[in-house]
């Protein structure tokens, strides 16, 4: 078998598009947050949402015009709203790589209001197993973005339903793996921007790694790799923050099977996927509350190869492989566990004994 794929334009793109939309987001956080969590149609996150898809599926359209994209957001919202939608082009035209021939690369800036209806418009694809398909999530973490906490701009290539390249930029994420997460529950407070900000990518078969948002492409890039905890009483747990996404109390039920101890760290968003790639805590579990919730492709598609390429396995909570070749949603898929490949097994009987499986 010839080795796979490394797909260099497919993975530069995908970072400098998901490293605009970060620059975009940030923008539009020091905008128009105020300490509000309101979600009327005028909020920053709908702010936030549709200008970052609009330049990532502007970026994706201009170097790979037949490839198929799956998006959170439409635009009817902005063409029922001329206010609204004169808010979002004013902060989107203005938003730029600081590397002039990076942008460049991208397409350079949107030519117009009409041209960000349209691409935001362009995320409406079906999905499947065949083809090429970009998953696209501009901000994953609603409320972690709302009080300036954890969020993520998530982006990857599927192609025959099999996830290839992916960027996940996480502009609150400490440089320093060894740093303090931020606590989304507390809010951002006077925390500067200053030590923040990282960008993980990924190609299948050849490895993750992370940068810092600041600087030019492949700045002080770094390989990545899961820890492996020399015990699981000493591993760490990484979950949701809201109890509604997952169930909290299975999860604490799963870490006393284990003889986890250590408190777990509770973020917002896909970040949780690159804190355990760069090895900051070791077992992300995602587990519905109910049986009948769908996980959305675009959640979830870019974390996964980054942390399966950092060394995790991941399955769902049955065991099953994660498979993105069946539409928008994972609706094969029940949960997320992953954890490093030499312990994954044992995490999942714990998983399966807890909920009954």
């Amino acid at each position: 078998m010839s080795p796979p794929d490394n797909y260099p334009v497919e993975r530069l793109i995908a970072t400098l598009a998901v490293h605009r939309a970060t620059i975009y987001t940030q923008k539009v956080f020091h905008s128009f947050v105020k300490g509000t969590v309101s979600k009327d149609d005028k909020s920053p996150v709908t702010i936030g949402d549709f200008g970052a898809q609009a330049l990532v599926i502007a970026a994706i359209r201009h170097n790979f015009p037949d490839d198929e994209i799956i998006a959170e957001e439409e635009s009817s919202l902005l063409r029922s709203n001329s206010d609204l939608c004169d808010q979002v082009w004013k902060l989107v035209s203005q938003i730029s790589l600081p590397n002039g021939e990076e942008d460049s690369q991208l397409g350079g800036p949107l030519k117009s209001e009409d041209a960000m209806l349209d691409a935001i418009d362009s995320g409406k694809s079906a999905g499947g197993s065949t083809g090429r398909i970009w998953a696209l999530d501009p901000i994953d973490g609603t409320l972690g973005f709302l009080r300036g906490g954890q969020y993520a701009v998530c982006l990857a290539l599927i192609q025959d339903g099999e996830v290839v390249v992916a960027a996940l930029g996480c502009p609150n994420l400490p440089i320093d793996k060894t740093a303090r997460v931020i606590n989304s529950e507390s809010g951002r407070g006077d925390q500067s921007d200053d030590g923040l900000g990282v960008l993980f990518s990924a190609v299948a078969g050849h490895g993750a790694s992370i940068r810092p948002l600041t600087g030019e492409s492949g700045a002080e890039e770094q390989p990545i790799q899961m820890r492996e905890p020399p015990s699981l009483s000493l591993a760490t747990f990484c979950e949701g923050v809201e109890s509604a996404h997952s169930s909290h109390n299975q999860q604490k039920a799963i870490a006393e099977r284990l003889g986890i101890v250590a408190a777990s760290v509770q973020l917002d968003s896909a970040a949780k996927y690159g804190v355990i790639a760069r090895g900051s805590a070791d077992i992300y579990l995602r587990l519905p509350r109910t049986l009948s919730y769908e996980e959305k492709i675009w959640d979830h598609a870019a974390g996964y190869l980054v942390v399966k390429e950092a060394g995790a396995e991941v399955t769902d909570a049955i065991g099953n492989r994660i498979d993105f070749g069946k539409g928008r949603t994972l609706v094969t898929n029940k949960g997320i566990v992953a954890a490093p490949r030499a312990i994954h097994g044992k995490v999942l009987e714990a998983v399966r004994a807890v909920r009954g499986i």
